[in-house]
């Protein structure tokens, strides 16, 4: 019975230790957690500049709330698209100086739509094999081939191009590496679209608000400029919201906009979301101490932690993970650690390749140097 098939499939899951739970939240987003009623120092959230709950964007979402109401109503080309929306967009694309950007629900919902948009049946697709899933879904949603090239391996990704004889090409990249923290070489990723008359197309979800001058995201950290450059952002990280955008020539955005399935046949955002990003921009422009701060952290976790056997990936963003390899050695360490009131989540396949289990360590600026030297001691203690 299908019924049965479910049941003997989670039962695998349990098996291989890849069973995923959800824990309920009691506060709200913060280094300072309580699940079950038990405080926990959390580790786990991708609000990197402490925003989620910031009360200056709170209010402004209160603010948006009684200016526009709750919903949108409708999709943005039906009647679901307001004023403010427009703000927002204008401001997102001069503050990642483009000339246009587009709104959308969620960086997964931006990717769908991005690569159909641009490529199809007779297109090619160039990806790092650890980019995110939803790069992954888009490009088998695109009917393109797809080929995956090792990670950051620019020559293989060269080769691939130069035999390559699609009539349209994409290379696409997250920015930062959510699992591994690494930061791809965006320049020479730029250089070989230029050179292979190809698109790129840039996933900047961990990089957006925490790099370059004022939080602009990888592209400006690199100064990167380009009519090829597809850029996508999310305004649920380091934003401290929700949504996401993309960014790029004007042309580019008008086709995305006539294409995108995932814009076009989805109801808008509230438009009260867009008035409390308007405040966000604003917060991650003026937050250079947070950024600050946020790399002073990073170095004190570097610097104090002492790992014989497990393994501290190289990261200059404040994803740190520490692979630990073995998946149910990897849940133990994690609940040693929620033993002793600290949150830090196991990943484990598929979202990381086979074998490489790992706790991934998100610092934000609302951590302080006291939480983190927690954390490292405590870590140094439980590492064999």
């Amino acid at each position: 019975m299908l019924i049965d098939d479910l049941r003997a499939g989670l039962a695998d899951l349990d098996i291989r230790a890849l069973r995923r739970r959800r824990r309920s939240l009691e506060t709200q987003c913060s280094p300072r957690a309580v699940i079950d009623g038990r405080p926990m120092l959390a580790f786990c959230s991708n609000d990197y500049l402490g925003l989620a709950s910031e009360p200056l964007l709170a209010e402004a979402l209160a603010e948006g709330a009684r200016l526009w109401g709750s919903g949108s109503g409708a999709s943005a080309l039906v009647s679901g698209h307001y004023a403010v929306v427009d703000e927002l967009e204008q401001a997102l694309a001069g503050f990642c100086g483009t000339e246009r950007a587009l709104a959308f629900g969620t960086g997964y919902l931006a990717n769908l739509g991005i690569l159909p948009a641009f490529s199809g049946r007779g297109d090619e697709i160039f990806a790092d094999r650890l980019n995110h899933a939803s790069l992954v879904d888009a490009a088998l949603l695109a009917r393109a081939t797809l080929t995956r090239y090792p990670h950051c391996d620019l020559d293989r990704l060269e080769h691939a191009l130069a035999h390559s004889t699609a009539r349209r090409k994409l290379i696409v990249s997250d920015a930062v590496f959510s699992m591994d923290g690494d930061i791809a070489p965006l320049p020479a990723l730029l250089e070989l679209a230029e050179r292979h008359d190809a698109w790129l197309v840039v996933d900047d979800a961990h990089g957006f608000g925490v790099l370059g001058p004022g939080g602009r995201g990888s592209v400006a950290h690199f100064g990167l400029s380009s009519w090829r450059l597809i850029y996508m952002g999310t305004l649920g990280k380091a934003a401290g919201a929700a949504g996401a955008f993309v960014a790029g020539n004007a042309d580019v955005i008008e086709w995305l906009m006539q294409k995108a399935r995932s814009y076009v046949f989805t109801t808008a955002p509230p438009p009260a979301l867009s008035h409390a990003l308007l405040c966000s921009l604003r917060l991650i422009e003026d937050g250079t101490s947070r950024r600050n701060h946020l790399q002073a952290l990073i170095a004190t976790l570097t610097g104090h932690l002492d790992l014989q056997r497990w393994h501290l990936l190289s990261s200059r963003t404040p994803i740190q993970p520490i692979v630990i390899g073995d998946n149910q050695r990897t849940l133990d360490v994690a609940a040693r650690l929620q033993q002793e009131s600290i949150w830090v989540p196991a990943i484990r396949p598929p979202t990381v390749p086979v074998g490489s289990a790992r706790l991934r360590i998100s610092l934000t600026a609302a951590h302080t140097h006291e939480d983190v030297l927690r954390l490292t001691d405590t870590l140094n203690r439980l590492a064999p």
